[in-house]
């Protein structure tokens, strides 16, 4: 089962959700439409950033918990710098 569809059952259950994924993902996010997206352009299996970065990684996490503060529709998708 991949995080989308976790996601998803996690929103029907009432337990809201951001998924952090790397941008090359963003077509399959859109199609996957999930309510809350931050895409970030770290590679493939660190969308949180290199290891150790523990500034960078506060800034992604962060910046997810901000997305439920700030999605005022369902299938939002913010990119990260």
């Amino acid at each position: 089962m991949s995080v989308g569809h976790v996601a998803r059952l996690l929103e029907e259950s009432g337990i809201p959700t951001v998924v952090i994924a790397v941008a090359s993902f963003r077509r399959r996010m859109e199609i996957m439409s999930l309510p809350r997206v931050l895409l970030t352009p770290h590679m493939m299996g660190r969308p949180l950033g290199y290891p150790g970065d523990h500034k960078r990684q506060r800034e992604v996490l962060l910046a997810a918990l901000d997305l439920f503060n700030t999605a005022e529709k369902p299938k939002t998708i913010v990119e990260l710098d």
